[in-house]
Order: C-alpha cells, then structure tokens, then sequence
C-alpha cells in the first residue's frame, strides 16, 4: 500500500476527485520542478527526476504515472512547461528534440518507483535508497537510446547524457530515502494515536 492509499483510507478521501486533483498538482509539481535547472547541454539538469521518483513512490504506479503523462501532454499541447520553454520551442516539437527521451523516461521512473512502492522498499532508507536509484536509472533506458539518435553512441553519449547527471542522482536518491522513510514513520506514529 502507498503514502497515499494509506492515508486516504484513513480519512476515507479516496474518491475519483481528490486522485484527479493529486494527478494534477503532480503535473504541476513536474513543471516546477522543470524550471529549476542546471542548463547543460543537450539536456539541462532539473529535479524532475526527483520529482517523478517521488509521485510514483507516494502515489503508486498509476497515479504517479498518470501525473507525469498529464504533464507530458500539457507540453505536447504546447504549454511551456519543460525545461528551457518556451526559448528553447514548444509543444510536439521540443519533445522530437534531444530531451524527448528522458521525458518519456520520467513516466517511467515514475511507475518504476510506485511498483517499489507497492512492495514497500519506501519504508526503510536502504530499500528507499535502492528504490530510487533503480527509478532514477529508468529514465536513462529512453534517455540515452533518444539522445544517441542526435550525439551517437559511445562515448560522446555518456558524457551528454550520462556522466554529468549520476551524482546528482545519487544525491536525489538519498533524499528520497531519507523522506520517505521518515514520513512513514510519522503516518504509522499517527495509527498508533
């Protein structure tokens, strides 16, 4: 069970409203998160993976995945809500360009983390950490077989789109794993109330 089946069962706030609001402050939390970037390049450095690893891991696999297809479907429709838009293009256009990959790679990580979810590995900050390291390296399975496409592959694709984003992987992957765990601690202190 997740964060938030938890919690919802406990209030009885689980209706299709609420999951429709958390799908859409999930998306919006997605654009934020898109906007606080690194501008490398081909592909700027942001905390959407943080934030994907974390929707999945609260909400589950079909919320939190739902949150991420939303926000990619606001950029498609062209809503300025990747990293770098609108300078950088919009819509359709920006997700053909070399972060497309990564993009289809944050629903991933997304789903990747609520499955872990689902088994519990967000309970306790070395499964937690796992959790999201595993989530994390989702997103590079479409990332770099996308950006391979504009760079090639071999070394110059690891050094675009690889090598400069693992520390701060592992740095997002230790603060999902120190958050989650302790936000369960306090949800399951508050069951025993």
């Amino acid at each position: 069970m997740t964060l938030f089946e938890t919690i919802s069962t406990r209030r009885g706030s689980n209706t299709l409203l609420m999951n429709l609001m958390l799908v859409v402050a999930g998306s919006l939390l997605m654009t934020i998160a898109a906007k606080v970037q690194v501008p490398f390049y081909p592909v700027p450095m942001s905390m959407q993976t943080l934030v994907a690893i974390g929707l999945g891991l609260a909400l589950g696999p079909v919320r939190g995945t739902a949150a991420v297809l939303l926000y990619l479907a606001q950029g498609a429709a062209g809503l300025p809500v990747f990293a770098g838009t609108p300078q950088q293009g919009i819509g359709f256009a920006y997700m053909m360009g070399p972060t497309g990959g990564y993009l289809v790679g944050f629903a991933l990580a997304a789903f990747v983390a609520g499955l872990f979810a689902r088994l519990g590995f967000d309970r306790n900050p070395v499964s937690a950490m796992g959790a999201a390291l595993v989530a994390g390296g989702a997103v590079y399975l479409t990332g770099l077989a996308w950006l391979g496409l504009f760079t090639g592959y071999g070394e110059t694709l690891l050094v675009a789109g690889l090598y400069p984003f693992l520390l701060g992987d592992i740095v997002k992957a230790m603060l999902a794993a120190l958050v989650f765990p302790a936000v369960w601690k306090w949800v399951e202190g508050g069951e025993a109330r």
